[in-house]
C-alpha cells in the first residue's frame, strides 16, 4: 500500500465534507512542520513567509482536487478507467467533468492571487534585508521557532477556512445550486476586488514614498499623502476588506440549503450558525491580528516612539482614522 493510498484510506470519513476538509487543514500543519525542521537547524527565517504563501496555495489546490484524486485512486484499485480531472474553465460553462462550481474556482483564484503577491513581496524583502527582526528573540530557541511555524499553520487554516469549506462541499450537492448570481456573490466579489485594489494602491504609494526619500526628493519622516491621508493604515483596511469579501461569497453558499446538506447538517439555526461561523472566522481573525497583535499595535508604537512629541505627527494622528478611511 503506497503512502498516498494509506493517507486517503485514513481520511476516508463517512461524511464526504470532512473527507476533503480534514486533509486540507492537516496539510497546512504538515508543510509548516517540514519547513520548520531545516529552518530550525539553520536558525534562519528566510523561507518562513514564503512557506506560508505556498501553504495557502497547496491547501487550496488540495481542497479543489482531492475528491477527484480519491475517485482516480479508487478506479485504479479496481482496474477501471480513471475519471478526468475537473476543468477550471468548465466550472463556468457547466461542463466541469466531475464537477466544480464557479464560486470554488473564483475564490481559489482570489486566494492564489493574494498569496502569490504577499509571498513574493515578503521573500524579496527578506532576501534584501537578510533577516526579520520578528525572529530575533526566537530563532535561537527551537521550541519557540517551531511554535512560530505552527502558529503560521493556524493562521493559514483560519483565514482559508471559508474557501476550504466551500471546496469541500460534494460536487453532487453543489450542482443543485440554482443558476444565477446571488447578492452574496456580488457583494463578496466587490469587497474582494475593492479591498485588494485598496491594499495594492496603499503599498505602491508607500513604496514610492520610500524610494523618493532615498532619492532625497522629500524630507518627510512619515507618509501623510494619498490613501495615507485617509487612513493611518490603509493597507490593513484593504486586507481586512478582501477577506470579508471572500467570507461573504463563501458564506452565502455555506448557510444555504445546499451548503447545509453538503456539510451533513440538518439546516436548522445551529447548522446555519456553524456555516456562518466557518465563513466569518476568517475576516474576524484577520481583523483581530491587525488591530490587536502584529499590525496596527507594532506600527503605532514604533511611530509614537519616534515622532510622538511632534505637533505635525499628533495632528495627522488626530485627524486621520486608524483603519476605516474617511471620505
Amino acid at each position: 500500500m503506497t503512502l498516498l493510498t494509506t493517507l486517503l484510506h485514513a481520511t476516508n470519513y463517512s461524511n464526504p465534507f470532512l473527507r476533503t476538509l480534514v486533509p486540507s487543514i492537516s496539510l497546512a500543519y504538515g508543510i509548516q512542520g517540514l519547513v520548520a525542521v531545516p529552518s530550525i537547524l539553520a536558525q534562519s527565517e528566510r523561507f518562513y513567509d514564503l512557506s506560508g504563501s505556498l501553504t495557502y496555495l497547496s491547501c487550496t489546490a488540495l481542497s479543489l482536487y482531492l475528491p477527484t484524486l480519491r475517485a482516480r485512486a479508487a478506479a485504479a484499485a479496481l482496474g477501471a478507467a480513471k475519471p478526468a480531472w475537473p476543468s477550471l474553465l468548465g466550472a463556468f460553462t457547466g461542463k466541469a467533468g466531475t464537477g466544480l462550481n464557479w464560486r470554488q474556482v473564483v475564490l481559489s483564484a482570489a486566494v492564489s492571487v493574494w498569496a502569490t503577491r504577499l509571498g513574493s513581496y515578503l521573500f524579496r524583502r527578506i532576501s534584501a534585508d537578510g533577516s526579520d527582526s520578528r525572529f530575533n528573540s526566537i530563532r535561537d530557541s527551537p521550541p519557540k521557532f517551531l511554535g512560530a511555524f505552527f502558529a503560521q499553520a493556524t493562521w493559514v487554516t483560519l483565514c482559508l477556512l471559508p474557501v476550504l469549506a466551500l471546496n469541500s462541499l460534494p460536487a453532487t450537492k453543489l450542482s443543485t445550486i440554482p443558476a444565477g448570481i446571488a447578492i452574496t456573490d456580488i457583494v463578496g466579489l466587490l469587497l474582494y476586488v475593492g479591498g485588494l485594489s485598496f491594499e495594492i494602491t496603499a503599498d505602491r504609494q508607500k513604496n514610492q514614498w520610500v524610494q523618493e526619500k532615498k532619492e532625497k526628493k522629500h524630507d518627510e519622516d512619515f507618509l501623510t499623502r494619498g490613501l495615507w491621508s485617509k487612513s493611518r493604515h490603509p493597507n490593513y483596511f484593504g486586507e481586512a476588506t478582501l477577506w470579508t469579501g471572500i467570507a461573504t461569497l463563501a458564506g452565502g453558499v455555506l448557510v444555504s440549503n445546499v451548503g447545509q446538506v453538503g456539510m451533513g447538517l440538518a439546516g436548522g439555526v445551529g447548522g446555519r450558525a456553524l456555516g456562518l461561523l466557518m465563513a466569518g472566522v476568517s475576516p474576524a481573525f484577520v481583523t483581530f491580528l491587525l488591530l490587536k497583535v502584529s499590525g496596527v499595535p507594532l506600527s503605532e508604537r514604533k511611530y509614537d516612539k519616534r515622532y510622538g512629541d511632534r505637533y505635525d505627527y499628533q495632528q495627522w494622528k488626530k485627524n486621520t482614522p486608524m483603519l476605516i478611511p474617511k471620505l
